[in-house]
């Protein structure tokens, strides 16, 4: 009887602490997924910084040279020409801002990479004295890279 209580014990400790590391994992990715969540928050928000005060130079130190953009609207563009269509955004009479939609931004972890942002997003101008706003779908993949989180592929669409 001895060894079957024993067997027991060691099957009941054995499980516990299975149940005690799945337990503790479980708790380290929700505070890893909320801690990139807020990472990425902040990211998106200097990268909107950038681009609402027309600043190309710091912009464009948010995506990777290998970048592609995808727009429902203009087609695929690389670095280049994105930068390019930035400076020639920025060169219009109005001044586009970008606001993200509270509470639509969600973010996922890409192991061994980066993340994966999503949400919509409001870009407003005034044009003839009228604002003008639309909303937009997105997606951002953000690769955390020796310099910084940067996005390296953008995914714009629902104009």
């Amino acid at each position: 009887m001895t060894n079957s209580l024993t067997r027991l014990l060691l099957v009941f400790f054995l499980l516990f602490s299975l149940v005690v590391k799945s337990t503790a994992q479980s708790n380290n990715n929700g505070t890893g997924k909320e801690t990139l969540y807020h990472e990425i928050a902040t990211i998106d928000s200097l990268l909107f910084q950038a681009f609402n005060s027309r600043d190309l130079e710091s912009l464009k130190h948010f995506f990777t040279t290998d970048l592609e953009l995808y727009q429902d609207n203009t087609g695929v563009r690389n670095y280049q020409q994105t930068v390019d269509a930035f400076g020639e955004l920025f060169k219009k009479d109005y001044v586009l801002v970008r606001q993200l939609i509270k509470g639509t931004m969600e973010v996922y972890p890409i192991k061994d990479f980066g993340a994966i942002q999503s949400g919509l997003h409001q870009f407003c101008h005034t044009e003839n004295g009228k604002k003008e706003c639309a909303v937009f779908k997105f997606m951002h993949v953000w690769q955390n890279t020796k310099d910084g989180w940067k996005i390296s592929r953008l995914i714009t669409y629902d104009h």
